[in-house]
C-alpha cells in the first residue's frame, strides 16, 4: 500500500467524523510520528510503498480515531505552550484556552512581582501538570505546589515534571474537603467547571475518553470549586497575591463576583474567541 492509498482510506473512513482539512492534518500528524516523514517529504512521497509495520500502526491509529478517541491520546503526547507533554486517558487533553490563562498569569506575575523574593505558587486540580510545569520553567526560583484528587493524574503529572526536569511538590488531596496549610503569592486553577446540566452538550469524544472528574463539577453547583478558592484567598493568599482562573464562560459574572468580595481587584477576561474564559485578581 502506498502513502497515497492509505491517505485515501483515511479520507473515506473518517469523512463522517471530520472535515477534509482535519483529516489531512490528522494523517500528516500520524505519518510524521509513525513513518518519520516531514510534511514536505510527505507531499513528495505519495507513491512511497509503506512497510507492513507502518501500514499496521497507521491503520490502528485510524481505527482509534473512528472510535472518537482524541489523537493526542493515541499518540500519548501533545504539544502545549511550545513543548511536548505526556497525556493519557487519565488526564484532560490541554486546550488552547489554558495557554491563554498561562500567558495572562506569566505576564501579570512578571509585571507585578518585580522583586527577587521567592514566590509560592499553588495549582489546584493540576491534571497532567502542564500549568505548574510551565510556571516553574518561567519562574525557576518559585516554590510550586500542585494538588489533585486523582492518583492516576498525579502519576502523569510526575512523569511530565521529570520529562521537563522541574521540581514540583505534587500533593494528593481532595481539595474541596481539605484545608490549605500555607500562604501563597499565586493561586491558579483550571478546575472542573462544566455543570451537571451541561453533560448533554459535551461531545462524545470528550465524555467517553477524558476523565469525568476533571470535566464536570462534582455537584449541581458548578461554582463549588470557585467558592472554595475564594474562601481560601482570605487566609491563604498573601497580601498583593494574585489569582488566575479558567472558568465556565456561561458563569463569568457570577464567578468574578465571588472574588470581588475577597480581592481588592478582580477582572473578567475574554479569550481569543471573545468568550468570558478567565478571572484574575489581586488581593
Amino acid at each position: 500500500m502506498t502513502l497515497q492509498d492509505l491517505k485515501d482510506v483515511y479520507k473515506t473512513e473518517l469523512s463522517a467524523i471530520y472535515d477534509a482539512g482535519e483529516i489531512t492534518e490528522l494523517f500528516a500528524v500520524f505519518t510524521t510520528e509513525f513513518v518519520g516523514l516531514s510534511r514536505r517529504e510527505q507531499r513528495r512521497s505519495l507513491d512511497l510503498i509503506l512497510t507492513e509495520d507502518q501500514t499496521k500502526v497507521l491503520i490502528q491509529a485510524l481505527n482509534e480515531l473512528k472510535s472518537g478517541k482524541p489523537f493526542q491520546q493515541i499518540l500519548g503526547k501533545t504539544e502545549f505552550y511550545g513543548v511536548d507533554f505526556i497525556v493519557t486517558e487519565d488526564v484532560l487533553v490541554p486546550r488552547p484556552e489554558t495557554e491563554e490563562l498561562l500567558e495572562l498569569a506569566i505576564g501579570q506575575i512578571n509585571r507585578i512581582h518585580t522583586t527577587k523574593r521567592t514566590l509560592k505558587i499553588l495549582d489546584i486540580g493540576t491534571g497532567s501538570g502542564i500549568i505548574p510545569i510551565i510556571l516553574k520553567k518561567h519562574f525557576p526560583e518559585a516554590k510550586v505546589c500542585a494538588v489533585d484528587f486523582s492518583q492516576k493524574a498525579l502519576g502523569v503529572a510526575q512523569k511530565n515534571a521529570a520529562l521537563h526536569n522541574v521540581d514540583i511538590n505534587f500533593i494528593h488531596a481532595d481539595y474541596l474537603n481539605s484545608e490549605l496549610s500555607d500562604v501563597f503569592e499565586v493561586i491558579i486553577s483550571n478546575p472542573p467547571y462544566i455543570g451537571q446540566n451541561e453533560k448533554s452538550d459535551i461531545a462524545v469524544s470528550v465524555k467517553d475518553f477524558e476523565p469525568e472528574m476533571a470535566l464536570f463539577s462534582p455537584t449541581e453547583n458548578a461554582l463549588i470549586f470557585y467558592e472554595k478558592i475564594a474562601g481560601d484567598c482570605k487566609k491563604h493568599l498573601a497580601a498583593g497575591g494574585m489569582v488566575f482562573l479558567e472558568i465556565n464562560q456561561k458563569l463569568g459574572a457570577e464567578t468574578c463576583g465571588l472574588f470581588e468580595e475577597v480581592l481588592t481587584r478582580a477582572e473578567l477576561v475574554k479569550d481569543i474567541s471573545g468568550n468570558d474564559r478567565m478571572v484574575w485578581g489581586i488581593k
